[in-house]
């Protein structure tokens, strides 16, 4: 049974090829690149969204998209015409100012930290 299971973590260590992190306030973005069990690409997309209880503790909600090769096109013509129209008709700096406020009553904090990464010139933030 050990060796079943060796062999089962070494499949999931092969399975990610690579990846990337945005982290928007309470907000993380993982990008990861993985592969199939026939050595295909595909990427999934995960949101964690970190949420605090009165008490002080907190917990993790996630949610995943599983994006393969053939839909990335238009995956991607959809979501270039999404944020071109959220930033046409309400600009960056209103979504800006939103972060900084979610950040600051999470953090208690003014400054919001947010990793960018060369993966996509794509803003997720209200995906």
């Amino acid at each position: 049974m050990t060796e079943r299971i060796m062999r089962e973590n070494d499949m999931l260590e092969k399975e990610e090829i690579f990846s990337k992190v945005l982290r928007a306030g309470r907000r993380t973005y993982f990008f990861d690149v993985r592969a199939t069990k026939a050595d295909d690409y595909y990427i999934t997309i995960t949101e964690s969204k970190k949420f605090t209880e009165e008490d002080g503790s907190f917990h993790f909600k996630k949610h995943k998209i599983y994006l393969y090769k053939e839909d990335f096109s238009a995956f991607g013509e959809i979501l270039d015409e999404m944020t071109s129209y959220v930033l046409n008709h309400k600009g960056e700096e209103v979504i800006s100012e939103r972060h900084q406020r979610d950040f600051k009553k999470e953090y208690g904090s003014e400054k919001l930290e947010v990793q960018r990464t060369s993966f996509t010139d794509i803003d997720f933030d209200d995906i």
